[in-house]
């Protein structure tokens, strides 16, 4: 006999973990898979997020676990591979449980550029996100590895943290710079190098500089990159969810609880969008969470009503 639960969160991190928190203080049957790939794991602590200020990610992860471990939710360390549209739920370990509800919060992963040293030194000195990471580098040299024109963005926006920066058009034309780019540019100080870049420079386990295919190097102690997100859709998109394009890649259509057009199927976290942070998705997770509990109660008052 397949096992049932009230509610199964696929995905463990701090958006799954939140609504899996709301659902077990709520007395409610809840099941986490989560895969055990969280987006953040590469950097050492995780800012932002108030009084969880420089705390590791993993760390923070494990409490979380061990918060809704006390309200009687399961864990399960493990990969969904199937979902069907009656809510079955299967894992690669071949066990399937069925749910009332699901709540997806599979998150999205980091495509980095083909650059040599930026996987090696990403989530370090190699950062993508300045509220994340610029406090800690502030004032260091800069440099931002252009890939698409929306690089310009990047780059002006972490002359906040720092007064030198440069910006490397690698992938970019000088043609694809606007006017109003320039003359952006040039108002922040920041510095326009064209040529694309051939890799990074590391010496005593520390980011050093930039070098061009010229051979020329540039140095740098700080390199900003865009990372192309490829979101972990697949089950929505599995289930008939519907998608919305945006510039970071098709995310579900939700309402603001996260609720997707797919009756009984939430999506948290960056499931739901390319711009949740941590306390984003923890508060995402924890408005599905209680949406969910809402929902269910009201369905099993209506239906006693009718017996």
């Amino acid at each position: 006999m397949t096992d049932t639960y009230e509610v199964v969160v696929i995905g463990g991190g701090a958006a799954g973990l939140s609504a899996a928190l709301v659902l077990g203080r709520s007395r409610r049957r809840t099941l986490v898979v989560d895969a055990g790939e969280p987006r953040n794991a590469p950097a050492a602590h995780m800012q932002g997020y108030l009084t969880r200020d420089g705390m590791s990610p993993a760390e923070f992860l494990a409490l979380g676990r061990e918060e809704i471990a006390r309200y009687g939710v399961e864990f399960v360390r493990d990969r969904v591979v199937d979902v069907t549209h009656g809510f079955a739920v299967t894992r690669a370990g071949g066990e399937t449980v069925r749910a009332r509800r699901l709540v997806i919060a599979t998150g999205l992963r980091d495509e980095l550029p083909a650059v040599p040293g930026v996987a090696e030194r990403f989530g370090r000195d190699v950062i993508h996100c300045p509220y994340c990471h610029g406090w800690e580098v502030r004032d260091q040299a800069f440099g931002v590895l252009a890939t698409t024109p929306l690089s310009v963005h990047q780059a002006l926006m972490v002359s906040q943290w720092s007064k030198d920066v440069t910006l490397f058009l690698h992938a970019v034309a000088e043609s694809e710079l606007t006017d109003d780019d320039l003359r952006r540019l040039a108002a922040a100080g920041v510095a326009v190098v064209p040529g694309e870049v051939a890799e990074l420079v590391v010496e005593d386990d520390r980011l050093t500089g930039v070098r061009l295919a010229d051979g020329t190097t540039h140095p740098r102690e700080a390199v900003f990159v865009a990372p192309r997100p490829i979101p972990g859709t697949g089950l929505l998109e599995k289930l008939g969810a519907d998608m919305q394009e945006t510039p970071f890649g098709a995310y579900p259509v939700v309402d603001p609880t996260g609720r997707t057009t797919v009756p009984g199927v939430w999506a948290v976290g960056n499931a739901m969008g390319f711009g949740e942070q941590v306390v984003n998705a923890a508060s995402a997770g924890y408005r599905a969470g209680a949406t969910i509990n809402g929902e269910l109660l009201m369905t099993d008052l209506d239906a006693a009503v009718r017996v």
